[in-house]
């Protein structure tokens, strides 16, 4: 008799043989082509184009926000000033100071929430950006999946190795530069909030 292991055993190799030597033939018919989509991105004229346009927009997001920012550090720095050799009862005392430590307060807190709002809407407008350089990056792959027979591509970041021939990079940068050298980028907003009742 033959112990219970054993015939598992043996099931499990005549069941899984098929399906390990049905792969490799299968994968023999597929034509693989590898492109570097960071390369991409940093090196076609569209790539390159987006990210000068991105820059620009976060800079003119900066300069919005750098008058109120150098006005509050100088409201700061004078409260500092006033208060330094204060005790907390004097503070609270000065009816005048408590003021403007609250509108300085109130400032602040609107700066910090325009700060995040200006974030979040470079954020917005980077990810509609790449959403366009990548629909236009759609019709180049398409061309070059049907120049080269290929049937799966693959981003150099996910293969441990591959031969030169198949990485079609170069390729896809010349046909994107001839086709799409530039990508409209405007700044993206947040939808207006309802005011709270």
């Amino acid at each position: 008799m033959f112990p219970v292991k054993s015939i598992f055993a043996a099931l499990a190799v005549a069941v899984a043989a098929p399906l390990t030597f049905a792969a490799p033939a299968y994968a023999q018919g597929t034509n693989v082509i590898v492109i570097d989509r960071t390369q991409i991105l940093t090196q076609s004229k569209a790539g390159q184009d987006v990210a000068t346009k991105i820059q620009g927009i976060e800079a003119a997001m900066q300069a919005e926000l750098q008058p109120t920012a150098v006005q509050l550090q100088t409201e700061g720095t004078a409260i500092e000033a006033k208060t330094a050799n204060m005790t907390p009862e004097a503070m609270r005392a000065d009816a005048a100071l408590v003021t403007e430590v609250e509108n300085y307060a109130r400032k602040a807190n609107e700066f910090n929430r325009n700060r995040q709002i200006a974030a979040q809407e470079l954020a917005l407008t980077e990810r509609k950006a790449l959403i366009d350089l990548n629909n236009a990056l759609v019709p180049v792959l398409r061309e070059v999946v049907t120049e080269t027979g290929a049937n799966v591509i693959l981003d150099r970041s996910s293969v441990i190795f591959t031969d030169p021939a198949t990485d079609m990079t170069a390729s896809v940068i010349s046909k994107l530069d001839a086709a799409t050298p530039t990508i409209a980028v405007t700044r993206q907003k947040l939808p207006a909030q309802q005011p709270q009742q």
